[in-house]
């Protein structure tokens, strides 16, 4: 059976332009890797409308991916004719020298010959170990910079120093223009530089040991520093504490003495009141007489009862109340506490150091700060387009191609592949978000006031797209969107972010969370409303997770 001879470039995929791994062949006829195709048609998927990256013929819907086994078989036996013939890693790639006798694709050079001024292959280099005129031939390892071991102006090998011009050049110098000046054989030069050289290795390795010893010293000074002021939280934390036990010892003492105040009061108070009511009735008892006795016929029994009625009028005047009970004074002398005791903390701050009044407003450093903000959050299913599927106690979202059974709502997104989160954000804040997705993918990571639009696909409804929204997307690199304007981050992008936000201060942070906490992006800003987390997932392949605090 006649052979027939093939390219290799016949069975390479266009998109990445490699041997074809997995091939499947499309409608058209073109064939691709089933990696690469997928992932060029992924992007195709909101269209809905799929292509071929080559003759541009469209299909839909988007057809179904079948290996190619007979095609696999022939690009599998092509791999191994290549490796037997040539192997792969002989032929010469970026920053390899190239052999200067090979044609076609070139081979690897091995050796570079310093007579001959050419580099050569393994099987081109035979001729300098078998002919016996090529032996004496000065071999080095293959060097891409040949050409510079050359005199420009003689055509000869460089191998003499001249010290007078402090230049390399070769032996045809030395009998023109460096004739007469200082020059010896570029071995000579070398060994005398050698010597140089161990002298700057040995002050290079005294001054590199002075910093290493400095550099351990600033360690241990590091690590005596943070042990001391672990010391002095510690010290103070238990300080607070006794402070704030002795505060509700006095608050609950003074409580009890304000109702003992109150009871001996309302004692006497009480006794004036049924003194009165008594007196009260007695009045009005005298008064019924002296209204019926108004009205007798009978004048001797008038002027006696009025006589005997005047003598029993008793005192116009009422008891007086001798005692009242006032908290003016209490409130006072609690006011002039507070304020003494805050202008001795402030005092007290101040002496601890020069910027003590504004340690109160440094904000949260390592992670365990930032988890004292914590917030459990959870995804809203009535905001969530229907495209969405959240899982996990609605803490989980993915992008999927079939719709979900949602109900209508007012508050769900009919276009944009967005989700809020049910819980508002206020004071201050964090929550985590391990993201991730493949290829091409991207998810944003955002925070929005809950009047963000809903229906329809502009701006207004999109995270970032207005400025009513703040969105961090995390793909292969990091950006930041707000009111439809980009901020390129130049941070390096991480797969779990944190975010921090203090809603009075007006800052929203985005972190990098690992073993430390990498500041990513941060906004200044006042925010008017109560802010939603929420995410953005354009691609298919995406998903988003709310970390829990542990």
């Amino acid at each position: 059976m006649a052979s027939i001879s093939v390219d290799q470039d016949q069975f390479s995929c266009p998109v990445c332009l490699d041997l074809l791994k997995d091939p499947v062949a499309i409608p058209c006829g073109h064939s691709y890797c089933m990696v690469c195709i997928s992932g060029c048609w992924d992007q195709d998927d909101q269209r809905g409308v799929y292509s071929c990256p080559q003759c541009r013929e469209t299909f839909t819907p988007r057809p179904v991916l079948r290996r190619n086994n007979i095609l696999a078989e022939v690009v599998e036996k092509l791999k191994k004719t290549e490796l037997r013939a040539s192997p792969a890693h002989w032929y010469a790639g970026p920053g390899d020298v190239d052999c200067d006798f090979c044609t076609g694709r070139k081979l690897k050079a091995f050796k570079s010959c310093l007579t001959c001024l050419a580099s050569f292959c393994e099987t081109h280099l035979k001729p300098h170990y078998e002919v016996p005129s090529w032996k004496n031939h000065k071999l080095v390892i293959a060097s891409p910079r040949l050409q510079e071991k050359i005199c420009s102006q003689h055509d000869k090998l460089i191998e003499i120093y001249c010290r007078t011009d402090q230049r390399y050049i070769c032996y045809l110098c030395t009998m023109h223009k460096h004739k007469g000046h200082d020059t010896v054989a570029a071995v000579a030069e070398r060994t005398g530089r050698q010597r140089q050289l161990k002298e700057m290795q040995s002050k290079s390795q005294k001054i590199i040991q002075k910093k290493e010893k400095k550099l351990q010293e600033l360690k241990q000074a590091v690590n005596t520093i943070k042990t001391s002021a672990q010391t002095a939280v510690e010290d103070s934390e238990r300080i607070f504490t006794e402070l704030i036990c002795s505060i509700e010892k006095k608050r609950s003492e003074v409580r009890e003495l304000i109702r003992a105040q109150e009871k001996t009061e309302l004692s006497g108070a009480e006794e004036l009141i049924e003194q009165l009511e008594q007196e009260i009735t007695d009045l009005k008892r005298r008064d019924t007489e002296l209204e019926q006795l108004s009205h007798t016929e009978d004048h001797i029994h008038f002027l006696q009862s009025l006589q005997s009625l005047c003598v029993s009028s008793g005192s116009e005047d009422s008891p007086n109340i001798t005692q009242r009970l006032s908290l003016d004074k209490v409130n006072k002398s609690l006011s002039d506490l507070k304020k003494q005791l805050e202008e001795f903390c402030e005092e007290a701050l101040s002496r601890i150091s020069p910027h003590g009044a504004a340690v109160q407003n440094v904000g949260p450093k390592t992670r365990e700060d930032f988890l004292q903000y914590y917030c459990h959050l959870t995804l809203d299913t009535n905001t969530a387009n229907k495209n969405l599927i959240l899982t996990k106690k609605n803490r989980a979202v993915r992008y999927s191609q079939n719709v979900q059974p949602y109900c209508d709502h007012p508050e769900r997104f009919d276009h944009s592949f967005q989700v809020l989160c049910e819980q508002s954000v206020s004071g201050r804040c964090y929550w985590e978000v391990e993201w991730s997705s493949k290829r091409y993918g991207c998810v944003y990571i955002s925070v929005s006031y809950k009047g963000i639009g809903r229906k329809g696909s502009g701006t207004e409804c999109v995270f970032g797209g207005n400025n009513q929204s703040w969105s961090l997307l995390c793909s292969s690199t990091l950006s930041f969107w707000h009111n439809n304007t980009v901020t390129k981050l130049s941070a390096p992008s991480s797969s779990r972010i944190g975010v921090y936000v203090d809603h009075s201060a007006g800052t929203l942070s985005f972190y990098s969370v690992s073993d430390t906490m990498t500041l990513l992006h941060t906004v200044h800003t006042t925010f008017t409303q109560p802010l939603y987390a929420g995410f953005r997932l354009p691609f298919s392949v995406c998903s988003a997770t709310l970390r829990n605090s542990k």
